[in-house]
């Protein structure tokens, strides 16, 4: 396992780039779909610490993994989102599902005792 992701019982955290364009995309997605074959994944966490810029193909790479996690009743968490992500996950309907964390979930927390950012867009 490489840097970027970090396993912690069924719980994957994806560390993404600065640019979540299109071959990054890509290239998150083969990697997370290893992990999600070999081992039972229920929660992903994407961690936007350092992103600054994503287009459409993140937007698919969050539904994607949202969709293969469908069928294990899973989450999909996204936390450290700056205030350009923040709007991009709002505008095109992805907030819907996915909960957007100031701070990474700890494995096997509830989502009570989580602070959830859900301040209205201006």
């Amino acid at each position: 396992m490489d840097s970027e992701m970090q396993i912690a019982g069924a719980h994957l955290t994806v560390h993404l780039p600065p640019e979540l364009d299109h071959p990054n995309a890509d290239r998150i997605r083969e990697k997370t779909d290893a992990v999600i074959k070999k081992q039972y994944i229920k929660t992903i966490t994407f961690d936007f610490q350092d992103t600054v810029f994503m287009d459409s193909s993140g937007i698919g790479l969050l539904m994607g993994r949202y969709k293969a996690l469908g069928l294990r009743g899973g989450s999909i968490y996204a936390v450290h989102v700056n205030a350009h992500i923040f709007k991009i996950l709002h505008l095109s309907g992805v907030y819907r599902f996915l909960e957007i964390q100031k701070e990474e979930p700890k494995s096997g927390e509830s989502k009570e005792g989580r602070e959830l950012w859900r301040t209205p867009m201006k």
